[in-house]
């Protein structure tokens, strides 16, 4: 007898809502989708990228990695962004983004300027694929259309991040096979390792390269013997194993001088010097060196294929990339 009373007492009393989520999908993704919305969104991001790289030319190439490892872990979501929290282990301290990832406060900062001229619209999912795009035009590399429309996830997963990232001593063949589990192809690979034409790697990379390959006591015999001792210079066996190198010889400039130095065996990743072994890579490998416009061409192309993956989990829209946004309470009076 107690059930028409206790109804009645919750229609008289604010009801709590938790906002819908929404999903979306590679085919709902287009250019310009902000272009009503807000229509200042992709040149908000830009300015933003353009400040950070003036400041921190390294900063570019940061940015522009968040896209590999946010894509391929549950999709374009914005994931990797997240904190952790009492009740989710992040991506951020896996075993591929410890100590490696950085930049977060870029990100940071041309969200808080996106939300100054559009609050509540563009998702840090898209704004990570902007900011990509933006860090590899700003230092000389092709610039293209990016498809927007993306949601941020609720939720972000370490352990998902370490069952799926490389490690910098992975071989080629392994590199190959991952990527064929997102669809992309041995000439996605090669072009999309070219990120590495920008930025810096950590000594802690490469120590086993120079000291002790393969559990053999020596060097990789992949390696030029000059550039090995420039490297053995940078990176003692008992040095500071934060200490960066560059990871071509031009880590400023987006050009095919990564490639160029794979094939003299000056690659500073173990992950990289081997695409010039395997002979699938190897071609492409040789194949970009020889001509940049041809690297420019697959790397957008690899770039917008890699954008496209997607969980088709539900999502939101956050106003901070670190956080999922507190769940809406709609109080309604009858």
């Amino acid at each position: 007898m107690l059930l028409i009373p206790l109804l009645l007492l919750l229609l008289t009393t604010a009801v709590t809502v938790v906002a819908a989520t929404t999903t979306t999908g590679p085919s709902s993704l287009r250019p310009g989708f902000y272009s009503e919305t807000c229509p200042e969104a992709e040149a908000t991001v830009r300015r933003v990228i353009k400040d950070a790289m003036i400041r921190e030319p390294r900063s570019g190439a940061s940015v522009m990695r968040l896209q590999f490892h946010d894509c391929f872990v549950n999709g374009c979501d914005g994931s990797v962004l997240l904190d952790d929290t009492p009740d989710m282990l992040g991506e951020k301290l896996g075993l591929s983004n410890i100590n490696s990832l950085r930049s977060f406060e870029v990100i940071d900062e041309a969200k808080e300027a996106l939300e100054r001229v559009c609050p509540q619209t563009v998702s840090c999912a898209d704004l990570v694929v902007m900011a990509a795009r933006d860090a590899v035009a700003l230092s000389g590399g092709p610039d293209w259309d990016v498809k927007l429309g993306r949601k941020d996830s609720v939720t972000a997963s370490q352990e998902d991040s370490d069952s799926i990232m490389p490690s910098p001593r992975a071989n080629a063949s392994y590199l190959v096979d991952l990527f064929h589990r997102f669809n992309l192809s041995v000439k996605d690979l090669v072009a999309l390792s070219g990120s590495h034409s920008i930025g810096e790697g950590r000594c802690f990379s490469i120590v086993f390269r120079l000291y002790n390959q393969s559990g053999s006591g020596k060097p990789d015999p992949e390696m030029d013997p000059t550039y090995r001792e420039k490297l053995d210079r940078l990176c003692p066996i008992t040095g500071d194993q934060n200490v960066t190198g560059g990871l071509d010889t031009t880590p400023t400039l987006f050009d095919n001088q990564y490639f160029k130095d794979l094939v003299l065996k000056k690659g500073f990743l173990n992950s990289d010097q081997t695409l010039h072994t395997l002979e699938e890579t190897r071609v492409w490998v040789e194949k970009f060196s020889e001509d940049q416009a041809v690297f420019f061409e697959a790397f957008v192309e690899g770039m917008v294929k890699m954008g496209d993956l997607q969980s088709g989990r539900p999502g939101e829209i956050r106003s901070n990339c670190r956080v999922v946004n507190k769940p809406q309470i709609a109080h309604w009076d009858f």
